[in-house]
């Protein structure tokens, strides 16, 4: 079997409704199976367990990892309590963005919410702290709803989407009923690519080398 080339790491969902705590205590990651290769799944590529990786919170989180030699990839099951590219879990992600959503709709702004929230850094920080899973967040259910017109309801926020579902773990049911789109689908939830930034530096209007342009060509 010819190989396929360097591929980054990949992660799969672990499908489990233990708790972060609960999925320490019973070391679960030791239980994480992964039956068949995702590239060949018809197997002959050498697949085997390649340990696991520390997450930073909660404390003593592990997530079981497998290494393809065939397609130099390595796969990571991440269990459904865990939020993914994103420290701690989907219901501490969760937590946040409903907060500052309940400010915001009682008349606060974001900028008040953060550091409402994160009182324990400077406030520049604690804003790109909150904006970032505002964003990520507001961003998978804007894909979800688009995707499954009818069953998330119309509007792309957490509350409705709390209300459609009836549980204050919509994080959770997202990643379970998104699952075929996992792939694609963006952080916290999915497993896709983190959202590109913008670039807010000035280095795009800055005046290239060369000779002042004529007066009032700006």
């Amino acid at each position: 079997m010819a190989p396929c080339g360097p591929v980054a790491g990949v992660q799969l969902r672990h499908q489990t409704a233990l708790t972060s705590g609960d999925y320490v205590k019973q070391q679960e990651w030791r239980q994480a199976s992964l039956e068949r290769c995702p590239l060949h799944p018809r197997g002959g590529c050498g697949l085997e367990r390649h340990g696991t990786y520390s997450r930073v919170e909660p404390a003593g989180m592990q997530v079981g990892r497998w290494y393809c030699p065939t397609g130099h990839t390595t796969f990571s099951l991440l269990p459904d309590c865990l939020a993914s590219r994103l420290g701690g879990t989907l219901d501490e992600v969760e937590d946040v963005v409903a907060s500052v959503e309940a400010k915001v709709a009682a008349g606060s702004s974001i900028e008040k919410a953060a550091g409402e929230i994160r009182s324990d850094i400077e406030l520049p920080g604690a804003v790109r702290w909150v904006r970032r899973r505002l964003g990520a967040v507001r961003m998978v259910l804007l894909a979800l709803v688009t995707l499954m017109p009818g069953r998330l309801g119309s509007e792309p926020r957490l509350g409705a989407v709390r209300d459609v579902l009836g549980t204050k773990q919509a994080l959770v049911r997202l990643r379970e009923i998104g699952a075929t789109h996992l792939g694609s689908l963006a952080p916290p939830v999915g497993f896709g690519p983190r959202p590109m930034r913008r670039w807010r530096g000035r280095r795009h209007s800055q005046q290239g080398t060369g000779p002042d342009p004529p007066r009032g060509s700006r």
